[in-house]
């Protein structure tokens, strides 16, 4: 094993990665879903950089990371219990995964090499020679903003779509212009809506709440419901507004954000709508209604699908079932279309339950995802409209990753 850390020296003079800008990229990487909702792979990435920050390298070898990081015992055989080359390979693909979403691609790269548990620091090739400039904005007010997104999220959760799209926007875009020269599989999805002269709009669900419950200041075991006028934003639609958002932010492009209930027809003539949510969003019901892949379900909502058109295929929801099933799939239909009442783009991201909108935000933001789905778009000869359903697994409650079920283009 390398007794020192590659690829960067960790101080402050020229040339050197300053450790404070490492250490504000850890946390960034941890709050990033790939690795808040897990405890196990925040404390091992965080006790291996700390290690490798303070010199002590030798503490980076299996055995002391399982003595230190999950409580074995110091005699515990490494060969049958493999938790920390488990956990160092789960970490490798969600660092992967991290760096390959739109909005990472000029950070400074924290990495563990295959058969290493000591992380490496490096600057991507491209942001190289301009990473000085990046790390001036990551000390200033980039680093602000990160502490507000963190403090405030379960704040945002409620009150601010706009502030959360916002603070999350100033962490996403600290370094503008990742794309290249040649057109990406995001370009390919996301070009006719980049290239509109009008701003997009971004159509959500922010059903009004009249009760809230509020916690006394001197003693929170004591809570009462309270009158409101707040609106309430579900997460998993925020996570997708969040990364639309950062989407958008990347390429430039201006946009608009309204609740359905107050978007109006008249808003939909006039701009490329991304409409988020499904049966909660009245838009997004009216407009894949006519649609190959649409939505369905039955009267009492204890059952709700997405229907093939064409050969009466369901991908289907039993909420019953669902609440006695840790371990189940979801459905969502993602598409990009004109509207022949509109004359305009419209995007769906739209997801049956829990964790399926959240995917497909996931599946139209990331490159790696949407290369598959521009393979199947060339090979049905690059057809103006796109539509697909997705599926994720879901376990305690968590998504992985997403799949492509079926597709369809016009």
């Amino acid at each position: 094993m390398s007794s020192e850390i590659p690829s960067a020296d960790v101080g402050t003079s020229t040339g050197e990665i300053d450790r404070a800008l490492i250490e504000q990229q850890l946390e960034r990487m941890l709050a990033n879903r790939h690795f808040s909702h897990s405890r196990r792979f925040p404390a091992f990435l965080r006790f291996v950089v700390n290690k490798a920050l303070a010199g002590e390298l030798d503490e980076l070898k299996e055995r002391t990371l399982g003595v230190e990081i999950f409580g074995r015992k110091a005699d515990y055989d490494t060969a049958s219990d493999p938790i920390v080359r488990v956990t160092a390979a789960e970490i490798r693909k969600r660092i992967a995964q991290y760096y390959q979403e739109p909005g990472h691609e000029a950070e400074l790269r924290i990495s563990l090499d295959a058969g290493s548990y000591v992380p490496q620091f490096h600057w991507p090739k491209d942001a190289h020679e301009a990473h000085g400039d990046a790390s001036a904005a990551l000390n200033g007010e980039g680093v602000r903003a990160v502490e507000r997104v963190h403090g405030a999220r379960r704040f945002l959760l409620w009150f601010g779509v706009p502030v959360a799209a916002v603070a999350a926007l100033v962490v996403l875009g600290f370094v503008l212009g990742w794309r290249t020269e040649h057109p990406s599989p995001v370009d390919f999805f996301w070009g006719p809506v980049m290239n509109a002269g009008n701003p997009a709009l971004v159509c959500i669900v922010d059903q009004a709440q009249t009760t809230n419950v509020a916690v006394d200041a001197q003693n929170p075991d004591h809570q009462i419901e309270v009158p409101t006028q707040m609106r309430d934003v579900n997460s998993d639609d925020l996570s997708a507004i969040v990364k639309v958002g950062g989407l958008f932010r990347a390429y430039g492009k201006e946009y608009a954000m309204k609740g359905t209930e107050d978007t109006s027809l008249g808003d939909l003539r006039n701009a490329p709508t991304i409409f988020i949510g499904a049966f909660d969003n009245v838009w997004t019901m009216r407009f894949t209604k006519p649609l190959r892949f649409h939505f369905g379900n039955n009267p009492s909502f204890d059952k709700e699908w997405i229907v093939d058109g064409q050969t009466g295929k369901q991908y289907f929801t039993d909420r019953p079932v669902l609440e006695t099933n840790n371990d189940y799939r979801e459905y969502a239909i993602v598409a990009r279309f004109t509207d022949v009442d509109t004359g305009q783009i419209e995007v769906i991201v739209a997801g049956i339950g829990q964790g399926s909108t959240l995917i497909a935000g996931d599946f139209l933001t990331n490159s790696t995802y949407l290369a598959e789905l521009e393979r199947d778009a060339r090979a049905a000869g690059n057809k103006q409209n796109i539509e697909a359903v997705l599926s994720t697994q879901i376990i305690n409650g968590q998504p992985g990753t997403p799949k492509i079920e079926a597709t369809y283009f016009w």
